[in-house]
């Protein structure tokens, strides 16, 4: 019997870089580390001006139960704390430190050890880690689920289905044996019986790569799983539905279905901490737009200014009209590239004003293709009405928190209509109006 699949798109992939082989960023001039990097409380910054760090030093942390510490990415003085403007509107402290290009590891440092689930949540929480590949929800919360019992399956989501993005498919083939310890480390103290590694069919090489591996290795319990060249398929909901045939309303944990999902170079980056020591202090990002003249991977300092990182690669080589931090589809507009390097960013997107250009928005024909785009069978035209309408309770009765926020129908909208965004504030509608 052949598998079902959510409605999904074809989207052009432009994934210039994925034969790229990863470079390493020199140490910029100065870095400036958000103490917002994650979902849920913001740090504290834990320094001051005038103190010298090194590379690892603890440098922000808060008591809360949603949080995560933030680390120095370099050696060198703390030159101020400032306030700047985030992409996500709001106003993001930043511990900004002038680098002395030593990159002196933190004495304290050392590979962390676990003898039961209680110590390797703490040492998932001590390193610093988040969800790497878009929420930045604190991953030591995440593998420590109410229901751990009911849980027993890992999967790695590694399908990287946004345009241009390869950050993920250079991960899967420059950094598998620490993917692949990372699985078995957290399938170890969770206690998970299978694993599933779920790939696009696009990345035959890194497919093939990770295969091998685990053959080699004789690890039979844990897998690589074909999926779909489409989008958007890297959707946690929709992963889950693809690999387990489970369906996953909003609001529900993978959890509660017995998973625990974590994005491909989160697990990576368990398998590395386990292995140095050294807590999240950089990160991978795919460098492309038609605006940038050496598009490329690069590993950079966490709290690198994107303008740094983009004169990595040649700098501009026409006047970017619009910069994103992540991909075209789910990826945030970025006022100024001053802005700095996060946990979760995965790639860093420049595109001149031809590229950037939006479309002029037409009138609807009722073409009904946003509605079969669309993952979870909502409708798209019928919500824009009723947020038009500021209808609280069509909205919910259309679902509209169902929406995912993917951008498949805005994409598919032959009249370029900004559905998908419409939805976004149509949710803000329903919780206005306190609607359960």
């Amino acid at each position: 019997m052949s598998r079902k699949h959510l409605h999904s798109i074809h989207v052009s992939h432009y994934k210039n870089t994925a034969g790229s082989a990863t470079e390493v960023m020199p140490v910029p001039d100065v870095v400036k580390i958000s103490m917002s990097q994650h979902i849920g409380a913001p740090c504290k910054p834990l320094v001051q001006k005038g103190d010298y760090v090194k590379v690892g030093q603890l440098i922000g942390d808060v008591d809360a139960f949603v949080s995560a510490p933030i680390y120095s990415s370099v050696s060198g003085t703390v030159a101020g704390i400032e306030e700047q403007r985030s992409a996500m509107g709001g106003t993001d402290t930043l511990v900004v430190i002038e680098a002395d290009k030593k990159q002196e590891p933190y004495e304290g440092i050392k590979v962390p050890e676990a003898k039961d689930l209680p110590e390797f949540i703490k040492a998932i929480r001590d390193s610093g880690l988040v969800g790497l590949g878009g929420a930045s929800f604190p991953t030591h919360i995440k593998f420590n689920p109410k229901n751990i019992d009911d849980v027993h399956t890992l999967i790695v989501n590694a399908a990287e289905c946004e345009p241009f993005i390869t950050s993920d498919h250079r991960a899967m083939l420059e950094d598998a044996e620490d993917l692949i310890s990372g699985c078995q480390l957290v399938m170890k103290y969770i206690g998970l019986d299978e694993g599933y590694i779920g790939i696009e069919e696009n990345k035959p090489d890194a497919i093939e790569h990770i295969d091998k591996l685990l053959a080699s290795k004789g690890i039979t319990n844990i897998h690589t799983f074909k999926l779909q060249a489409r989008y958007p398929k890297g959707a946690e909901r929709v992963l889950v539905y693809e690999i387990t045939g489970k369906k996953m309303n909003a609001g529900v944990l993978p959890a509660e279905l017995g998973v625990i999902l974590s994005n491909v170079t989160t697990i990576a980056f368990v398998g590395k901490y386990f292995r140095t020591g050294m807590p999240l202090v950089s990160k991978r990002v795919t460098v492309d737009g038609d605006a940038v003249a050496h598009p490329k991977n690069v590993i950079v300092p966490i709290g690198a200014r994107i303008c740094d990182v983009i004169e990595f690669c040649g700098g501009y080589k026409q006047e970017p009209r619009k910069i994103l931090m992540g991909g075209p589809m789910m990826g945030r507009a970025i006022v100024s590239d001053e802005m700095p390097v996060v946990k979760n960013n995965n790639a860093i997107l420049a595109f001149s004003k031809e590229k950037a250009a939006v479309k002029e928005e037409t009138a609807c024909i009722n073409c009904g293709r946003c509605h079969r785009a669309c993952p979870f069978g909502l409708i798209p035209t019928a919500l824009a009405k009723a947020y038009e309408a500021k209808d609280a309770q069509a909205l919910s009765d259309l679902q509209v928190m169902q929406c995912m926020e993917c951008g498949s129908c805005s994409y598919i909208c032959p009249a370029r209509r900004p559905l998908s965004f419409m939805n976004k504030l149509g949710k803000a509608i329903v919780k206005e109006a306190g609607i359960k």
